[in-house]
């Protein structure tokens, strides 16, 4: 058997992906930006993040929260065209950078969010700081 490239045109199965694309090749712009997949879960004290980010490596992840804004950004660079050997048929994995920005509101405590990264997959808990209970004050009338 052999593989017959599939033109990009009638590729469904990247035709949304490349429709939002800011260049519409992504394989040839190794520094285009893309967002990872991600779930978000509130729970009643934290958040719960989950991304996926397949083919970088854990110092290659940033992870920085400002103003409520956390903010994650990684970057995967491609073998240099000259290093490959052969003909591409078909390049659907992704090269470049990846940025995503969440606003977590004033309610979480920096110091406490923790991250792990494993398989491709990074996970944060990020811990929502208590309510404070509703004060009543009592007005005395003169």
């Amino acid at each position: 058997m052999s593989l017959v490239p599939r033109s990009r045109f009638f590729d469904m199965d990247r035709f949304f992906d490349d429709f939002w694309a800011a260049n519409g090749n992504e394989a040839d712009a190794p520094e285009s930006f893309f967002s990872p997949r991600v779930d978000i879960v509130d729970r009643d004290d934290h958040y719960e993040i989950t991304a996926e980010m397949p083919g970088v490596k854990k110092e290659d992840i940033s992870i920085t929260l400002e103003n409520g804004v956390l903010r994650l950004e990684a970057e995967t660079t491609q073998e240099k065209k000259e290093e490959r050997k052969g003909k591409v048929i078909r390049q659907e994995r992704r090269f470049g950078k990846y940025v995503r920005s969440f606003n977590l509101g004033g309610d979480v405590h920096e110091e406490d969010i923790k991250a792990s990264f494993d398989d491709g997959v990074l996970k944060l808990s990020a811990p929502k700081k208590a309510k404070a209970a509703p004060t009543q004050k009592r007005i005395d009338i003169n």
